[in-house]
């Protein structure tokens, strides 16, 4: 074999040291070395220091591998690798020489290690930045395109194929809302991955944000009579949600509000929808839960799909309830305590902290007021819906508008 000379390079040997150190690093290509074993050899030979056009080179190179999808590790194993093989592969007039000349060869050899794999690393990180930077500029664009629910449905396919998601399978949308302005969302998003990605896999699973709130996209098997799908309950994706939110040091208490899964395309965007009002809506009704289900709040959907019509059944059936002495809220706390534990007064004693006595009375001045008595099961109807409007529209806190 013939070796190089300090005015002359063999690049069939250098090619052998590449193709060694290819195989060393699992395979990755030899293309990624570039020019590197030639100032490596030069170093070893000549004392050489690389030029900065030589290591913008190595800086293109780490680029390069980062969008190749080749780890960082197998790409600075393949420049040690090569080295190595490199330095002991040397002429035998190199390592010939005496020991000082040994000894700057080494130094110099170590200082384009140096150079090339800090220089390496570096366009590999800036390449893995910008290529993770776009990924959250598509999956931002994504999510709300789904959401929307009004993008061509083709190219949604398309572009949703990348991230595992299948359309055509059904969904539920769940999202967090921080009972201040979302703290970190990195650390909340990657949080919120970890957990999800364990329980729930990583197809068909998205995490980002939109509009202050933490937006998950999970997958539900076939849809169940009810909106729950089987083997999972509901609220499992809120409860999942919410136990790893609340372990965060800012951002508490979190509220998670979990649309119902509805299948295709069409169907993540009314879930998100249902996720939306949910949250309003226990707002709106100072649900003390931290987790709400829609499917728990679709009555109060149904009875403001129409508000005009249930303002006028509030102010018709209810508004004679603002004569009592203590104003209607009493009256109105105590309906609605006796409506939710089944029309049983001593339990309605105990939900609101008062005797039985005093609910009995409370009924009767309910039934003397607006002329609906609750016990009866004729007016029993009319008296909840306008209760449960009345707690929709947060009368009596807030008038009624709309009214003539």
């Amino acid at each position: 074999m013939k070796h190089p000379s300090a005015g002359e390079r063999d690049d069939q040997w250098l090619t052998a040291v590449a193709e060694g150190a290819s195989r060393d690093a699992g395979g990755v290509p030899v293309e990624l070395l570039g020019d590197y074993l030639f100032m490596l050899a030069d170093a070893a030979i000549a004392g050489r220091r690389p030029k900065r056009a030589e290591l913008d080179a190595v800086e293109a190179l780490g680029r390069r591998a980062a969008e190749q999808g080749i780890s960082a590790g197998r790409a600075v194993q393949l420049y040690l690798s090569a080295a190595r093989r490199l330095w002991h592969d040397l002429p035998t007039v190199v390592r010939s020489r005496d020991r000082e000349a040994v000894r700057a060869a080494a130094s110099a050899v170590l200082h384009v290690v140096d150079d090339a794999v800090a220089t390496l690393a570096e366009g590999y990180a800036m390449a893995r930045r910008d290529l993770v930077r776009r990924e959250e500029s598509l999956r931002r664009e994504l999510v709300d395109d789904l959401l929307r629910g009004d993008s061509d449905p083709g190219a949604l396919v398309d572009r949703a194929e990348p991230f595992g998601l299948d359309l055509a399978r059904s969904h539920q949308v769940a999202l967090a809302s921080a009972s201040q302005r979302l703290p970190d969302a990195e650390a909340a998003i990657s949080a919120l991955e970890a957990v999800i990605f364990d329980r729930l896999g990583d197809r068909d699973v998205m995490v980002a944000t939109k509009d202050g709130l933490l937006v998950v996209l999970a997958p539900a098997e076939t849809v169940a009579p009810g909106g729950a799908p089987p083997g999972r309950d509901a609220t499992e994706l809120g409860r999942l949600m919410h136990d790893q939110l609340r372990r965060l040091p800012r951002g508490q208490p979190w509220r998670i509000a979990v649309g119902r899964p509805h299948p295709g395309l069409y169907g993540i965007a009314r879930s998100y929808e249902e996720a939306r009002e949910a949250l309003t809506m226990a707002t709106r009704l100072r649900l003390e839960t931290p987790i709400v289900n829609a499917r728990e709040l679709l009555i109060y959907r149904v009875l403001l799909r129409d508000q005009p019509a249930i303002v006028e059944l509030v102010h018709a059936v209810l508004s004679p309830l603002e004569q009592a002495r203590g104003g209607a809220e009493p009256l109105l706390s105590t309906l609605r305590a006796y409506f939710e534990t089944g029309g049983v007064a001593t339990e309605t004693a105990k939900r609101i902290h008062v005797s039985v006595r005093a609910v009995t009375y409370r009924l009767d001045r309910v039934r003397a007021l607006t002329g609906y008595d609750p016990s009866d099961p004729a007016h029993r109807f009319t008296l909840q819906a306008a209760v449960l409007g009345a707690r929709a529209l947060d009368w009596p806190a807030a008038p009624l508008s709309g009214l003539p």
